[in-house]
């Protein structure tokens, strides 16, 4: 095997990114009870992003990877923001 880094995280993180990744679950959740207009959208897409964020550096290690994956997996969201955004923005001058 090829110079293999193990990267040992404490469970305190474990614990911490799984009450973030809850929380915002439930704000995700209570926010489908409230009407906010095109706002609603734009939030959850936000709540969205930030917990594919968490699990992303966290529970798959992008944290520790060569920096060539980081750029990659951002050049790859933004791909798909663009699409949402472009997609978005059809939708509300219809």
């Amino acid at each position: 095997m090829e110079n293999e880094n193990n990267h040992i995280i404490p469970y305190k993180t474990f614990l911490i990114v799984l009450s973030g990744l809850i929380a915002l679950t439930l704000t995700s959740v209570t926010l489908t009870q409230i009407s906010l207009g095109t706002l609603t959208v734009a939030i959850a897409l936000l709540i969205a992003a930030v917990k594919s964020t968490f699990v992303l550096r966290i529970f798959m290690h992008l944290k520790f990877e060569n920096k060539m994956f980081s750029i990659a997996v951002i050049g790859v969201i933004s791909l798909i923001a663009l699409v949402i955004i472009i997609t978005l923005l059809d939708y509300l001058n219809r």
